[in-house]
């Protein structure tokens, strides 16, 4: 599903990334854990094409994606690969529906079928009363929800989250925890979660271990 090879990354002087490999199956849920600065999250952002690399090369199904510049970039960016973060990034002028149905009008897809889309990723997620309402009249477990809805509203190969519960109550965390393990069974997508939370990760098909910019264990 995706394989990435020898992934360097230097901020100045700061060696971030020193050669990580990673190969992440179909289907499957990979945590990442280190401590801060750890890179994490560099390697997250690079794998998912919002970052690029010194040296290496990432690919996702045939793919390579380190050779895919600008509008192409951008356009397999949005069509296969999904995103949450731990700050929801939610558009404050726009509905719940609309901040949902934003990928598949950047890919130029119908619009009834984008909403119709829309509309049954929100029923499964628990938010369809809630459709109407723009992101301050939600709450955080409801906002983080809309997310989720809007990172498979394209039907991504992967999608890759990033301290996906971090800014949520215990209550809401969990409930988002056990939500991703239910979408990959249900509509088979590959998940890799960078996480300090240890009941997430363990929960995880397998665990990446970082540490000063390598993999030391997983």
């Amino acid at each position: 599903m995706l394989v990435a090879k020898g992934i360097h990354k230097n901020y100045g002087d700061l060696n971030v990334l020193k050669g990580v490999d990673v190969s992440i199956n179909s289907g499957e849920v990979v945590s990442i854990v280190g401590s801060s600065g750890a890179g994490k999250s560099t390697l997250l952002h690079i794998m998912g094409t919002l970052d690029q690399a010194e040296k290496g090369e990432v690919r996702i199904g045939n793919t390579l994606i380190t050779g895919l510049k600008g509008d192409k970039l951008a356009e397999f960016r949005n069509k296969e690969i999904g995103f949450i973060f731990q700050f929801h990034n939610l558009l404050p002028e726009f509905t719940a529906e609309e901040n949902i149905m934003i990928p598949g009008l950047i890919a130029n897809m119908p619009v009834e079928e984008i909403r119709q889309r829309a509309r049954q990723l929100a029923e499964r997620l628990g938010i369809s009363s809630r459709l109407g309402h723009k992101p301050s009249e939600l709450s955080g477990g409801e906002q983080q929800r809309v997310a989720v809805a809007r990172a498979l509203v394209n039907d991504p190969k992967i999608v890759f989250a990033d301290e996906p519960s971090g800014n949520l109550d215990s209550k809401s965390a969990q409930a988002l925890h056990k939500l991703f393990f239910e979408l990959r069974k249900e509509f088979g997508q590959s998940f890799v979660i960078v996480t300090h939370n240890q009941e997430l990760a363990q929960m995880a098909d397998r665990t990446l271990v970082m540490q000063d910019g390598k993999i030391i264990g997983q």
